[in-house]
């Protein structure tokens, strides 16, 4: 079982950046491929990042590479997107998944999420 807390969302201006955080309860953070997904209003839940279990591996969606960059510190058992360049059609709400099979599977869905953390881009 692993409980996942995100942090860091809010309001941030276009062209600003933002930095999220997803904390992880459980001893075995680091058996587990971690990723990013977000929700708009009215749209269906969509894959940002995800990032393997030693962190060698990343992918990205084609509408944020380049401009986020997902990492994970697994002694600190937390991993991080890093948002820059932030526009509109970023402002979503930004949940934290951990999935218990490859860094490819978790680009689809995962075993865990968290509660979700809002980030609005605006000016």
């Amino acid at each position: 079982q692993v409980h996942l807390v995100e942090s860091g969302g809010g309001l941030v201006q276009p062209g600003g950046s933002l930095r999220l955080s997803c904390s992880a309860s459980g001893r075995t953070f680091s058996s587990y491929a971690m990723g990013w997904f977000r929700q708009s209003p009215g749209k269906e839940r969509e894959f940002v990042a995800a990032i393997s279990r030693s962190g060698s591996i990343t992918y990205y969606s084609d509408s944020v590479k380049g401009r986020f960059t997902i990492a994970r510190d697994n002694a600190k058992n937390t991993v991080y997107l890093q948002m820059n360049s932030l526009n509109a059609e970023d402002t979503a709400v930004y949940f934290c998944a951990a999935g218990g099979g490859s860094v490819v599977t978790v680009t689809k869905n995962a075993d865990y999420w968290g509660q979700g953390t809002q980030v609005t881009v605006s000016s």
